[in-house]
């Protein structure tokens, strides 16, 4: 039985989709009443604190943000925020991510993903797993849009008008990007499925997949204008040199590992899963290089991992390899093994009956599989490359 129809049975043939927004609608507006009843609890010290205040404060090159009743404080050196955080008196945000924020996102992520699908299914916009690789550039195009804001960091640190000013860079700050990027695709393929439904194209997916490819280069040609025109933004070629290559090297070598062991994954998502693993791969290289190995390629900065999971995997490296061994191959690199071995087991996952059972569950899922790796992977990559 096709999952729309086991949906179908269990809702009492309610309209799905339906069902899906008058919940999203419901949690809203408990959300809205309770920060406007309990303002302090709610908005200051959970919304505010682990949402949106590590937003505003990324989004105005900000080290933190202190809200103190209705005025919200901007500090912008390392000492003072350590100095507002140990006193306490204020609700104290900083760019990134904590255990809270990222618990909270992943429960965002799969109420949202469960809406995408009924969407995708209502309008019948997916048939097949065909669609994966045309929607690759645009997952490329969520991290270099995410640098484009980092550009505007660099700016106002540089005492630069910033070309995307506060808060409308807002949209282009982890996590709200994600929703930005979800809705330039979406209206990408909305546009093209009408026009292959009219005739006047042949191949949406290919025109698909051109028009992210577009807007990737355009996005990419900016960054490079500002690296040549701009003193603040300075080209480092080598790092995307050698991520990029690495993590093709990377991919293409666990790919044939688990071609050889499991070849009915092989068969069930096609050279799908290979883009899976490069996607991984190029966010563990990323990561590796910038917390180790920046000095040895002549690249200026210290770059600070954002969230939780990476900063946790470093000081337990730190904490039980030898201190001769970290300093000769670094601390982060165990980042890299887990990322390739969750990815290669998130993929075990998808059998040819559980891919053939839903086309759009599973090419949703393997969309969001690489989007949460090839997305953060890139704008580490990119943002090291330019130097900001």
């Amino acid at each position: 039985m096709q999952l729309e129809a086991r949906l179908a049975a269990h809702l009492d043939g309610r309209d799905p989709l339906g069902v899906w927004l008058a919940a999203l609608g419901g949690i809203v507006g408990f959300i809205v009443v309770a920060a406007a009843v309990a303002t302090r609890t709610v908005w200051d010290r959970f919304i505010w604190q682990y949402f949106w205040g590590p937003v505003a404060a990324d989004a105005q090159a900000a080290r933190c943000a202190l809200r103190d009743g209705s005025s919200v404080e901007l500090l912008y050196s390392a000492d003072a925020c350590t100095q507002a955080q140990q006193a306490g008196t204020a609700v104290y945000a900083e760019p990134g991510y904590t255990v809270v924020s990222e618990i909270g996102y992943m429960v965002v992520l799969v109420f949202m993903l469960v809406g995408v699908y009924l969407l995708l299914q209502r309008y019948d916009l997916v048939t097949d797993l065909s669609l994966y690789y045309p929607l690759v550039p645009f997952m490329l195009l969520g991290g270099s849009l995410r640098v484009l804001e980092d550009a505007t960091d660099a700016a106002v640190r540089a005492g630069v008008e910033p070309a995307i000013p506060y808060p409308i860079n807002t949209l282009l700050v982890s996590p709200i990007i994600y929703v930005t990027l979800f809705v330039v695709t979406l209206v990408a393929l909305v546009g093209v499925r009408r026009l292959e439904r009219s005739g006047r194209i042949e191949n949406g997916n290919r025109a698909l997949g051109l028009v992210g490819s577009a807007v990737l280069a355009l996005s990419i040609l900016y960054l490079v204008g500002l690296g040549i025109t701009r003193e603040y933004v300075t080209i480092y070629p080598q790092m995307v040199t050698l991520v990029t290559v690495g993590a093709i090297m990377l991919a293409a070598l666990s790919w044939k590992v688990i071609e050889a062991s499991w070849p009915e994954l092989r068969d069930a998502t096609g050279y799908v899963g290979l883009f899976v693993l490069w996607g991984h791969a190029i966010d563990g290289i990323a990561n590796v290089i910038t917390a180790d190995w920046l000095d040895a390629l002549g690249i200026p900065g210290e770059y600070f991992a954002k969230h939780p999971a990476n900063r946790i995997i470093i000081d337990v490296t730190e904490s039980v390899q030898p201190a001769s061994l970290s300093a000769a191959i670094g601390t982060s690199w165990p980042f890299l093994v887990i990322k390739m071995i969750v990815a290669s087991l998130v993929l075990w996952l998808f059998t040819e009956e559980f891919v053939e059972d839903s086309q759009r569950y599973a090419l949703l899922l393997l969309v969001a599989v690489t989007a949460v790796g090839l997305g953060p992977g890139t704008r580490d990559m990119l943002r090291v490359t330019f130097g900001i």
